[in-house]
């Protein structure tokens, strides 16, 4: 005889909120495929050249200042107390990066800035802290990140979509935006991702531009800008704040500073919109050691490493720019060149046999690469407009030797032709590509 189940009228799917029951797990590059230590990791949009750090040899950092404002170094004794709560020092040295003098006279200030864990903490916060849950909508513009429609569903928002323009290289559509705005007042945030993921578009000035200038919405323009120093100087957004009262500029350190793992993301803001992102935000959101790294690493000498890094994966970005279209049966790069990625279809056959863009191909190269040739990118066929296409993060020389060998010994010796992947034999092609699409990264 069974005994009761602890907890007496204790039950999980009614006592949870259904939003959160449906929420699908997130997934992230790991998931598929694990680094065994010899793998080429070419699908998380990673810095391949490492942190944007002046390192010595054995990974620690060189020079060490001793000025307690601008430490290089994390004292390991002061971690029993809480962190800054307010990181001033921080973000002062964030205001000095963007405050370039393109866009506006005007400077930022730490007023203007929200820190927190990654960009995603920005993300959420800002939806916690402009919608109603269950009555308020966000509009995104895909193919997108896909953090955004996560962190709806979690909130309880729902979500409009106003794709990008696929016959024109995937840029915003701002009239489409602006009817759908005019039409739904409960849309209170445009997500917009410049450079885009996945499609390496900088988005015109212009049309954001003109969203901003909508003349009845009542609402914020987010413009995640992720990727935004792989992009040409001077194109990021983020002193605008200064000028428009609705605009929010998203940053991490993440991409070209090569600081995925210390999770340092930041939001530009009129000092009124982050005042209120500061005040809802725990209250020690940035640790010691983040704080630490990511000051360190807006140094001069550190920049400096940044940007060498920086225009090495620029290299080899231009570098696959020509010779994947050399291989039989790549297609056509489709967006653009402004991230450290290529969005690029696989055919079906060779080009001038009349090749066309194919997911089933695509998938089984993707998976073919991952399981049998230790290179792992990722398949985007299933977002909109990108029929066929991987996504393929720019890696080291050594890296994009082995790219460029393995994609050709298996398209020019049709090794994907009955490649089905581990769990071919139980998932069918269109579960396989979801699944491989779902991968958020």
């Amino acid at each position: 005889m069974f005994r009761k189940a602890r907890g007496g009228g204790f039950c999980l799917e009614s006592c949870a909120r259904p939003n959160i029951l449906a929420l699908q797990p997130y997934r992230c590059a790991r998931d598929d495929y694990q680094d065994d230590g010899t793998n080429v990791l070419l699908d998380a949009n990673e810095n391949a050249y490492g942190p944007g750090l002046d390192l010595q040899s054995h990974g620690s950092l060189t020079n060490a200042s001793r000025d307690p404002n601008y430490p290089d170094t994390i004292d390991l004794r002061g971690l029993n107390r809480y962190p800054d709560p307010h990181q001033a020092v921080l973000k002062q040295k964030l205001c000095e990066l963007r405050n370039l003098h393109i866009h506006t006279a005007k400077d930022l200030k730490p007023n203007n800035l929200f820190v927190g864990v990654g960009s995603d903490e920005a993300i959420d916060a800002l939806l916690r802290c402009f919608c109603t849950p269950a009555h308020d909508k966000i509009l995104t513009c895909p193919p997108t990140y896909g953090m955004y429609a996560v962190s709806a569903q979690i909130n309880d928002i729902a979500l409009v979509k106003v794709p990008l323009d696929v016959n024109n290289a995937f840029q915003l559509q701002p009239e489409a935006i602006n009817a759908t705005l005019s039409a739904d007042p409960t849309i209170k945030m445009v997500y917009i991702c410049s450079p885009g993921n996945p499609s390496g578009t900088l988005i015109s000035k212009a049309y954001i531009q003109q969203v901003l200038e909508h003349p009845t919405w009542n609402g914020i323009v987010i413009l995640d800008e992720a990727y935004i120093d792989f992009a040409p100087d001077g194109a990021s957004l983020a002193e605008w704040v200064t000028e428009w009262p609705n605009l929010v500029v998203m940053q991490t350190l993440s991409k070209a500073f090569g600081l995925a793992g210390i999770r340092l993301g930041a939001a530009f803001a009129s000092p009124q919109v982050a005042g209120l992102l500061n005040n809802l935000k725990a209250p020690y959101n940035v640790s010691s050691p983040t704080s630490a790294l990511a000051t360190a690493a807006l140094k001069s000498k550190n920049l400096a490493v940044m940007r060498s890094n920086r225009e090495k994966i620029l290299e080899q970005r231009q570098r696959m720019l020509i010779e994947l279209p050399k291989i039989p049966r790549i297609g056509r790069f489709l967006g653009g060149t402004n991230s450290n990625f290529l969005l690029v279809e696989v055919l079906d056959k060779p080009r001038d046999e009349g090749g066309r863009p194919s997911n089933e191909c695509a998938m089984a190269l993707y998976e073919a690469l991952a399981e049998t040739r230790g290179v792992v990118v990722r398949f985007r066929g299933k977002e909109l407009g990108c029929e066929g296409c991987l996504r393929i993060t720019v890696g080291t020389s050594k890296e994009v030797d082995r790219l460029l060998i393995e994609i050709r010994s298996l398209l020019q010796g049709d090794g994907i032709a009955d490649h089905k992947g581990i769990n071919g034999t139980e998932k069918s092609e269109d579960q396989r590509e979801r699944e491989a699409n779902g991968v958020m990264a």
